[in-house]
This record gives C-alpha cells, sequence and structure tokens, in this order.
C-alpha cells in the first residue's frame, strides 16, 4: 500500500498544524487539558495538504479535552468538509488512532478490511468516538483514512462547541485553506450542533476580521 504510508485526514482540532505536532511528538497543545504521548515515531508528517470530502461535520457529546461538542464526519451530511490530510506510516496513524481513542500507543489494528474496501469502506473498531475508520478516497497513490462516531448526525447527540475549540478549528482551517475570517465563521456556524448556538458573526469575532 505505498510503501506503507497513508494520509490521515483531519477535520477537527487536527487541522491546526501546531496541534496536530502533539498527537506526534507529544505535548499538551495551547487551551487543552489534555497531554498527548506522541507516536513511536515522533517524524513530522511527510507531506500535508488541504483536502475537501464530500459530506460534513456536525458537533456532537462533550469533549473531555474543550468542554461542549466534539467535531464528527459524517459523509452522508450534505455539502462538502474542509480538511487537512497529513501524509503518515501507517505505525503513525495507528499511534494518533490509539490517541484519539484514548487508548495506549503501540498497537497497530488490522486496517485491511478498510484499505480494501476503497472510498467509503469502514471498520468499527470500537463503540467509542472516535473509534470507526473509514477510508475517504485516495491521494497520490496513498489512502485517506479519517475517524468518526459509528452513527451519523442524524443519530447524535447533538451539543453546541465552545469558543477555545472553534477558534482552534478556525485557525486550522484558515492556515490549511487560507479562508478569511468570514467564509471560516459562517462554515462553522453552520454545522448541525453549533447552528443556534452560534452565528457567523460570534464565530468571526472569535477568530478576529481579517
Amino acid at each position: 500500500m505505498g510503501g506503507g504510508l497513508l494520509w490521515y485526514v483531519a477535520y477537527g482540532s487536527n487541522l491546526f498544524a501546531e496541534r496536530f505536532a502533539c498527537y506526534l511528538a507529544g505535548g499538551t497543545p495551547e487551551g487543552g487539558q489534555r497531554h498527548y504521548t506522541g507516536c513511536r515515531d515522533a517524524s513530522p508528517a511527510r507531506a500535508e495538504r488541504a483536502v475537501t470530502l464530500p459530506g460534513g461535520i456536525y458537533f456532537a457529546l462533550t469533549s473531555l479535552t474543550w468542554g461542549g461538542g466534539m467535531a464528527f464526519y459524517d459523509p452522508d451530511l450534505p455539502g462538502h468538509a474542509a480538511a487537512r490530510a497529513y501524509l503518515l506510516t501507517r505505525e503513525q496513524f495507528c499511534d494518533v488512532m490509539s490517541q484519539e481513542m484514548r487508548r495506549e500507543v503501540g498497537e497497530d489494528p488490522d486496517l485491511s478490511e478498510v484499505l480494501n474496501g476503497g472510498h467509503g469502506g469502514r471498520r468499527q473498531l470500537g463503540p467509542g468516538r472516535y473509534e470507526t475508520v473509514v477510508n475517504v478516497g485516495e491521494e497520490g497513490g496513498h489512502p485517506m483514512l479519517t475517524f468518526t462516531s459509528p452513527h451519523g448526525a442524524d443519530r447524535a447527540e447533538l451539543n453546541a462547541p465552545t469558543a477555545p475549540y472553534l477558534m482552534m478549528l478556525g485557525n486550522g482551517l484558515r492556515e490549511a485553506h487560507g479562508w478569511p475570517a468570514a467564509q471560516t465563521a459562517l462554515y462553522l456556524s453552520e454545522r448541525p450542533g453549533a447552528r443556534g448556538a452560534w452565528t457567523a458573526d460570534s464565530v468571526a469575532a472569535l477568530l478576529g476580521a481579517r
């Protein structure tokens, strides 16, 4: 499979490269409350790029790191989800996944089912929040994988995100996609879970008007 490399596709707070670096090298992201152990191989991503996925994100449940709703990807939502892909080794991807699942790093689950399933293939590794791996396509000969909830927005316990979490997502979107604050704010405020609790103006105020 492409020399063992694959793309980890981030659509939440790991859109922001500085935060994602904590998953690779270990550390506590600014504004967060959780220390990440990092990967067995702490090397930076081989490449990164902005990508857009069919579907959308929604905010649900309560984050133990940020408080408020967390971002989840649902390929069946209308529209598109703005994301950022990081090219990692399969071992690094597994360690990032373990940290998202709040498991110890060092376990390499069998990903053959989701990899061989092509675009849309998935494997549920557990019942938890980010324990379902989804194949979202291919880029440069390498598969693109992300993880999300085992069910979609229609069955989710929607919950509005907190200001620090929205700021992290907003900074990541602007960094990865080069969006101005107004476009970023409109995108985030219209996601299920945020809609009605946040307006485009209130999110833009968090990000600054640039």
